[in-house]
């Protein structure tokens, strides 16, 4: 249970830098950010395994860069769940969704190096 809340945190934070970094990213309040926060989550464990082997042809093609257009596309699929959520384009959700993946890895690389 600790690992989920601690995981959600960290999501939370990573967000939450992706609306100050990005420009075209909104989040109008705080329960905004914990609840998109959860849809991410919840869209990446169940609906990226779904996307990633439907695309497996493409995605090995392209040597697994397709995969950060599949990013993208939940990025701005929770914008569209979430209201208060707000991406104003397919480019802000690309960069978006690389910024939260390289920052919620960052924050967990350090909270469980901490913890050790």
């Amino acid at each position: 249970m600790n690992n989920l809340i601690i995981k959600w945190i960290i999501n939370s934070t990573a967000l939450l830098v992706v609306a100050h970094l990005v420009p075209g990213i909104v989040i109008d309040d705080w329960v905004t950010v914990f609840v998109a926060a959860v849809v991410l989550g919840l869209l990446n464990a169940f609906l990226r395994p779904i996307l990633i082997l439907l695309t497996l042809p493409v995605t090995v093609l392209s040597l697994g860069l397709f995969t950060l257009f599949i990013n993208a596309f939940l990025f701005s699929l929770a914008a569209k769940l979430v209201s208060g959520f707000h991406v104003s384009g397919f480019s802000q959700a690309f960069f978006g969704a690389f910024i939260f993946s390289l920052v919620s890895f960052l924050l967990s690389f350090f909270v469980s190096s901490d913890r050790r």
